[in-house]
């Protein structure tokens, strides 16, 4: 079992070509990774793949 902090945390990543259209949910090890995540990811509105941004 794990015991103190949980160091993963469940984020958000928010389509930045068109916002509100596409939103995907991931873990990330905020120990490791401290910056805000930026993948590419596919908007099924748009039908293309576009950068999805870690949102707050």
């Amino acid at each position: 079992m794990a015991k103190g902090k949980d160091v993963r945390h469940q984020i958000t990543l928010e389509c930045t070509e068109a916002p509100g259209t596409s939103r995907y949910s991931t873990m990330k090890n905020r120990r490791n990774t401290t910056q805000r995540i930026e993948l590419k990811k596919y908007n099924p509105v748009l039908r293309k793949h576009t950068l999805h941004r870690e949102i707050k």
